[in-house]
């Protein structure tokens, strides 16, 4: 990897340096992206009436978002060696932004999927040219803060989900929903702005070393993060994607009403996320994955067994407040395995994440669309019990005060070892 030297004190965090100045862009990014992904989520009831869309239908147009952000993790892969990682998460964000303005505008169902399905494409972009950003973010302040991100996603999620709520209420049409909320995800393309780190700048020849070093070693240390990655998007999905659809057809809330659940669900992801680094940091991340497990766990049982919508979105929102930490510990302590091959890892590692999100958008659609959405919440107990198994393979992030001193020449990446994302 080839390193910049620049002077020691515009290499440490704080309120105007060019670290924190990259910090604040990338939280803006996933701002963005949690905002999108509120939006859709939080609109399906709208947009299956409007359309006329029997629930399978439905069910399989968000399979095939998922399918499409998983195509899109690659395509974000590409994207960043060839633009660099602000222009890609500029560019993938405004991709967001139109399928949204699609989605709210298509005059019939085949335009309705294909502005589906760049959302998935823009949103699969996101995800990796965010996380490969916060992995490097993360580096140069030497100590967690990936949760702090995916807290800012949660905010903004849950500020999505109260404006569909609100829209709802005042009897709003969802294209005007949808219109609003693309145009919020807009303003923020501005503020993504080009920004130079002082310490790691990889060029396309480090690029090609890293992805050959990447044996057979490393994907078996991946496999404990995937399995939790897995699980706690099989989780998110079901919640996020059919909470709504749950309040609304099982529980008889309001199309006002039943958005809330979303926002519930988020506001637990932010409390949960806004603590989850000093916790990490006090009590270390095998013992903060292990109570989330705990805590997610029982919060599943009463959102199964919630009687009215009101208890279920007190549920909704300590189920987000256990699965908060999984993904931000799953895909920093991945890209710690071999920095240099950061993009790469977390490309891959979102594969995992998207075959959760289908595993858990089909098994809740399916159920759903049966009268059975209890049940789907009661089946990821189980899975997230065992994940305490899983928790042991997590690790701190290591302090990295000093790049030292520029190489002549592209390091040599070993095939399996461990590094520090």
């Amino acid at each position: 990897m080839s390193v910049s030297r620049s002077d020691p004190a515009s290499s440490r965090p704080g309120v105007s340096t060019p670290v924190a100045r990259a910090r604040t862009v990338t939280a803006l990014v996933f701002a963005a992206q949690g905002a999108a992904v509120a939006s859709v989520s939080t609109t399906i009831p709208a947009v299956k009436e409007r359309f006329g869309l029997p629930p399978l239908v439905a069910t399989a147009v968000m399979l095939a978002v998922a399918l499409a952000a998983g195509a899109g993790s690659f395509l974000g892969l590409a994207a960043i060696r060839r633009l660099g990682p602000v222009a890609a998460m500029r560019g993938c964000v405004v991709s967001v932004a139109t399928a949204l303005l699609g989605i709210a505008w298509a005059p019939d169902s085949a335009l309705l999927v294909v502005s589906y399905a760049l959302f998935g494409l823009g949103i699969g972009g996101i995800d990796v040219c965010a996380n490969t950003r916060a992995a490097v973010v993360e580096r140069h302040y030497g100590h967690s803060i990936f949760a702090s991100f995916y807290a800012v996603w949660s905010c903004a999620g849950a500020a999505i989900a109260l404006v569909t709520a609100a829209t709802s209420r005042l009897g709003w049409p969802v294209s005007d929903t949808l219109t609003v909320q693309a145009m919020l995800v807009l303003a923020l393309v501005p503020a993504i702005r080009a920004h130079r780190l002082p310490a790691m700048t990889v060029d396309r020849k480090v690029h090609e070393l890293a992805d050959a070093s990447l044996g057979t070693g490393i994907w078996a240390k991946l496999v404990p993060f995937g399995i939790v990655l897995l699980v706690a998007y099989v989780i998110d999905s079901s919640v996020s994607t059919w909470s709504t659809a749950y309040l609304h057809q099982t529980l008889a809330a309001s199309l006002a009403v039943a958005p809330l659940a979303y926002a519930a669900y988020q506001v637990g992801t932010v409390i949960g996320r806004s603590s989850a680094d000093r916790l990490i940091r006090r009590i270390g991340p095998v013992a903060v994955v292990r109570w989330a497990a705990a805590v997610t766990a029982v919060a599943l049982t009463a959102l199964a067994g919630a009687p009215t919508w009101l208890i279920a979105i007190a549920a909704a929102g300590v189920t987000g407040l256990g699965v908060s930490a999984f993904a931000p510990l799953c895909l920093a302590s991945a890209g710690r395995l071999q920095p240099a091959a950061a993009e790469v890892i977390l490309a891959r590692m979102n594969l995992f994440n998207y075959f959760g999100v289908i595993t858990g958008g089909a098994l809740s659609g399916v159920l759903g669309s049966a009268g059975h959405f209890r049940l789907a919440y009661m089946a990821p107990v189980l899975p997230v019990l065992l994940l305490m198994a899983a928790a042991r393979s997590f690790t701190p992030v290591r302090p990295v005060n000093d790049p030292g001193p520029e190489p002549s020449h592209p390091p040599r990446l070993p095939a399996a070892a461990p590094g520090s994302l």
